[in-house]
């Protein structure tokens, strides 16, 4: 698998809410930030950001674009079950066919069409 099909098959886990899928695709010494956690080891993301799914009704990902040899960009909108639609950005590396660090860039909401 590329760098690319490795991000997406962890937002395919994500969304499937598949923890041994995601589990699998996580190195040991996974690293999450984003504006609301600030370096979080692999427990501590499967724990709290990862069982968060169900708040969403829909997610697409628009764009996942190599950077590096070992950085994949995604540009992804979602739709909160409560109607509010929002744009982030992540930047993850992978290494070995795992997902080593993820930088979550949140955006703000957009209006729907």
């Amino acid at each position: 698998m590329s760098h690319v099909d490795v991000v997406r098959a962890a937002f395919e886990a994500y969304l499937a809410q598949d923890r041994t899928a995601m589990d699998r695709l996580l190195a040991e010494d996974y690293v999450f930030t984003s504006p609301q956690d600030d370096h979080i080891g692999k427990a501590a993301f499967l724990e709290v950001c990862f069982p968060t799914a169900d708040r969403l009704r829909r997610q697409v990902i628009l764009d996942a674009v190599p950077l590096d040899d070992e950085q994949v960009c995604v540009r992804y909108e979602y739709e909160l079950k409560t109607g509010e639609r929002h744009r982030n950005v992540e930047v993850t590396t992978v290494r070995d066919g795992r997902l080593t660090e993820t930088q979550v860039y949140f955006g703000g909401r957009f209006p729907q069409g």
